[in-house]
């Protein structure tokens, strides 16, 4: 008995590892089903979701906390928008130029950057993410500066399938990518690497003198967060066809790590959930009343601070384990 006990525990602990990738898809699946007027609005969540992803694991795995994550957002999009209008319209070469550029970029402060601590890497984030906005507000012959970097064009993927009009391959397409990426970084915060970064965001001191090289594996982390930023903004430009300055910006910084607490930062899904959840409050707040909808965004923020310090995906995982515990006890009986 006690061994089919076990056995039962250990099924429930594996089966959901296998869930999620599956379970995005068919959510996915099933509001392009409910919701194919919007398109629109689905594939910005998206996108916004795997740019939250990113955020996760540089905050939620490796402890850095970033208020100039859109940096690598903007470059990844400006970068991909530039390559499909002046050399190839190619979407997934366009797609990796923009995840390499932004993970070059992060590689490069990341030297500097994560010699830092605290709040001085957090205000220094802030600051690269400012010098980067100001640059491409003031280089108006390659990025549009205020008007936007506007008629970008891609081309069909694998030279086949074509953007429509009433942008379902843009949908399908960036749901697509977020699946992949989504496996991809969940075996890696299964790996001994996750593992050893969420040490040294408990206690970098203490994964020092355990012989962790804290400096080389959060500068690994980041450069991998702003690689899947880069993503992100590539696929934004890549979709919605325009870069704005707003891809740069603080405020999408801010939005970024708002979205992650609601959702919970400690859990990759937490960054799905936050971002769907957020981004269908200001949607329909915003419809309702465009100049309050913040009011009602704050709010959410206050109530998962105060009473769900884990995020919306914490209280989900809470209630899972209260069913497999009454799973068990019934077994056991």
């Amino acid at each position: 008995m006690n061994l089919s006990i076990a056995s039962g525990s250990a099924s429930t602990r594996k089966g959901p590892m296998l869930l999620p990738e599956g379970l995005m898809a068919a959510a996915a699946a099933l509001a392009a089903c409910l919701f194919s007027s919007n398109f629109a609005l689905m594939t910005e969540i998206v996108v916004m979701a795997l740019f939250v992803l990113s955020l996760s694991l540089v905050l939620g795995q490796g402890g850095m906390p970033t208020l100039g994550h859109a940096v690598f957002f903007g470059t990844g999009a400006y970068a991909a928008g530039l390559f499909a209008m002046r050399l190839n319209a190619d979407p997934l070469l366009g797609l990796l130029v923009g995840g390499v550029v932004a993970g070059l970029l992060a590689l490069l402060t990341g030297l500097v950057l994560l010699r830092t601590r605290g709040l001085t890497f957090l205000m220094l984030t802030i600051a690269v993410a400012q010098i980067a906005y100001e640059i491409a507000n003031t280089a108006t012959s390659i990025t549009g500066g205020d008007d936007g970097l506007s008629g970008i064009s891609v081309g069909p993927i694998f030279g086949a399938i074509a953007f429509d009009f009433s942008g379902r391959t843009a949908f399908i397409y960036a749901v697509t990518v977020l699946v992949i990426v989504f496996f991809v970084m969940r075996k890696l915060t299964q790996s001994p690497f996750g593992a050893t970064l969420r040490g040294i965001r408990s206690d970098p001191r203490r994964m020092q003198a355990l012989g962790s090289s804290v400096y080389k594996e959060q500068l690994i982390a980041y450069c991998i967060g702003g690689l899947v930023a880069g993503l992100a903004g590539a696929l934004s430009a890549q979709t919605a066809q325009v870069v704005g300055m707003s891809s740069l910006s603080f405020t999408t910084s801010g939005d970024a790590m708002v979205m992650l607490v609601v959702g919970g930062s400690r859990r990759l899904p937490g960054a799905i959930v936050g971002t769907v959840l957020f981004m269908l409050v200001h949607y329909y707040a915003a419809a309702i009343n465009p100049y309050h909808w913040q009011f009602l965004v704050g709010a959410l923020l206050i109530v998962c601070v105060l009473y769900l310090p884990e995020g919306v995906w914490g209280l989900v995982e809470a209630g899972r384990t209260r069913v497999s515990n009454r799973g068990g006890r019934s077994h056991a009986a």
